[in-house]
């Protein structure tokens, strides 16, 4: 498998019996690793769609202009095409990246709490004992 768990944390769950599946399952997400994976895929998706608007369709009016509107100094060109291709790499990192920390803080806390209470149900009736 291409994924590497911080060997510390892994073995110490591993030695509790929880099964691999469930550690892989409750990995965090590496922000940066999908910010930039995102953010790749959406650089490229906004520079292909200008070119081939430049290419194929001759440049002609298609709407895509409207992105200068949220991404600056944005235009229908190859000069564009770069510019798209910087800003549709700088929203959809920042998108991705704010995911992946929202989703490992709720992943976090909602184990967090589980756990917290396994440990208040073992320990109801602690008191019944001495």
């Amino acid at each position: 498998m291409g994924m590497e768990l911080d060997p510390g944390t892994s073995a110490e769950l591993r030695a509790e019996g929880v099964p691999l599946e469930a550690v892989l399952a409750f990995a965090p997400l590496h922000k940066k690793a999908l910010g930039i994976a995102c953010g790749l895929a959406g650089g490229l998706l906004v520079f292909a769609v200008t070119v081939f608007t430049l290419v194929v369709l001759g440049g002609n009016d298609t709407g895509l202009g409207l992105l200068g509107e949220y991404f600056y100094r944005y235009e229908v060109s190859w000069t564009g095409a770069l510019i798209g291709f910087f800003w549709g790499f700088v929203t959809l990192f920042v998108f991705a990246w704010f995911a992946a920390f929202l989703r490992n803080l709720i992943l976090a806390t909602s184990v967090f709490l589980a756990r917290t209470r396994a440990e208040l149900r073992q320990t109801r009736d602690f008191l019944d004992h001495i």
